[in-house]
């Protein structure tokens, strides 16, 4: 069973435990990460949740941290966000990936309000593209029906990126809900 908990400090030693391992680590950008840059983390998405511009979430199996999920850039004018989440390497191929994305959406949709998440991968990493194509209410390579969003996530990464979306309406068509 997957829960979505809220960032507390007291995660952060194992934040730093599962992002860490070079397999997240270089898939996320993140290099010679520290603890106290797992606090200063915790503490912006605290503050972005705040302000109403994130919402990111712990991933739990069993009582037991494995990864992170975030709604990112959420804009109530456009109606939209972007989302990143990634997992502890012993997690990965175990479907938790699947599980954590649906429940985040949940949240996008439903508290929220929002018609649109979208998510992006870098181009050259094929495990976040494949993770994201096993989403079955998913629309796959849309750069060319968001170019504006495109160009933001290409310069975000700085480097070329792929960009897909999920609808409110094809995600709750889904799971068979009206709204």
């Amino acid at each position: 069973m997957i829960n979505l908990k809220p960032h507390h400090v007291n995660y952060a030693v194992r934040i730093h435990e599962l992002a860490s391992d070079p397999l997240v680590a270089d898939a996320l950008g993140l290099v010679n990460q520290t603890l106290e840059n797992r606090l200063e983390f915790i503490q912006k998405m605290q503050q972005g949740e705040k302000e109403g511009t994130t919402c990111s979430r712990l991933v739990f199996h069993n009582h037991q941290m494995i990864g992170v999920t975030t709604l990112m850039y959420i804009d109530q004018q456009k109606k939209s966000c972007h989302l990143g989440s990634w997992l502890g390497v012993p997690y990965w191929g175990r479907g938790y990936n699947e599980r954590a994305k649906c429940e985040i959406l949940k949240i996008a949709f439903d508290t929220y309000g929002l018609e649109r998440v979208f998510l992006g991968a870098r181009t050259q990493n094929l495990r976040s593209q494949a993770a994201q194509q096993k989403l079955p209410y998913l629309r796959q390579h849309i750069m060319h029906d968001y170019p504006e969003e495109h160009q933001f996530l290409e310069e975000k990464e700085q480097q070329p990126c792929i960009l897909n979306v999920v609808e409110k309406d094809d995600f709750y068509a889904f799971l068979n809900i009206a709204r």
